[in-house]
């Protein structure tokens, strides 16, 4: 238990902007832990949202545009941006129309280009439009929903962390995979069946979190294909790409459910 919980540590001392003043162990076992928590880093990220959108929206007389505001800046400030940083890497790699070798070449230097500035902007205006709107008739699944989303986009990341090989021997990405298999997968059913029992106890419409599941499914099929076309496989620019691309989807989903289908 006390390796898992060190492993939930190196989690958020390398992917949050959460102060960890420890010295941590980085070895495969611990890195393997790191992996397996990877779920419960998004459960995390997501209840910490829960909390600023209630204390916000209930408790204070801020207007909905400054709730959801503060929803979206936290949704950044949280992660520290280093997902923003590899979806801009990842942009100005894969705009360039280059060859395998140089988008490698291109992700691996610190200035950022134009297309990367150009599409982080896109995301996270999208974002902020998708949970503005989102949020603007609450009820118990949108505070659901804003749990689910980051859990489903770290459970994505570690899916393709251990099963897309990786396109450079070097990196934050190669670090963690080398210490784990697929087989360290096993944990992630149980969180997947553990939290939709929890929806299920507290959400009526518990199927719409079903569809959001079925969005990350496919999304997770998409992304896997294209690291290998695009990349040549992963690398960690590429799972934080994945990571933001996640969300910005299935934050659009949530979105289109309240016009659709949520009355």
């Amino acid at each position: 238990m006390m390796t898992f919980w060190k492993g939930f540590l190196i989690n958020l001392q390398f992917f949050t902007a959460v102060p960890i003043n420890l010295t941590l162990p980085m070895d495969q076992v611990h890195l393997k832990k790191a992996v397996q928590a990877f779920p419960l880093l998004g459960l995390f990220q997501g209840f910490v949202y829960v909390a600023i959108f209630y204390v916000c929206q209930q408790m204070t007389s801020f207007s909905h545009l400054a709730v959801a505001f503060l929803l979206w800046l936290a949704t950044i400030l949280l992660t520290g941006g280093i997902h923003l940083d590899g979806w801009m890497d990842a942009s100005d790699a894969y705009f360039s129309y280059q060859d395998r070798e140089k988008r490698l070449e291109i992700m691996k230097d610190p200035r950022t280009g134009a297309f990367g500035v150009l599409s982080v902007l896109v995301l996270i205006s999208c974002r902020f439009l998708f949970i503005y709107e989102s949020t603007m008739n609450v009820t118990v699944s949108t505070y659901i929903f804003i749990v689910v989303i980051p859990f489903f986009s770290k459970a994505v990341m570690g899916v393709m962390l251990l099963t897309v090989k990786s396109a450079k021997q070097e990196g934050l990405g190669s670090m963690f995979q080398r210490a784990a298999t697929p087989r360290a997968l096993w944990p992630y059913p149980f969180y997947i069946i553990i939290v939709f029992f929890m929806i299920v106890m507290i959400d009526p419409d518990f199927l719409l979190i079903g569809m959001l599941s079925l969005v990350a499914a496919g999304c997770l099929i998409v992304f896997r294909r294209k690291a290998i076309t695009w990349f040549g496989g992963i690398s960690g620019d590429v799972l934080g790409a994945s990571v933001e691309g996640m969300e910005l989807i299935l934050w659009m989903t949530v979105w289109l459910l309240h016009y659709f289908v949520i009355e």
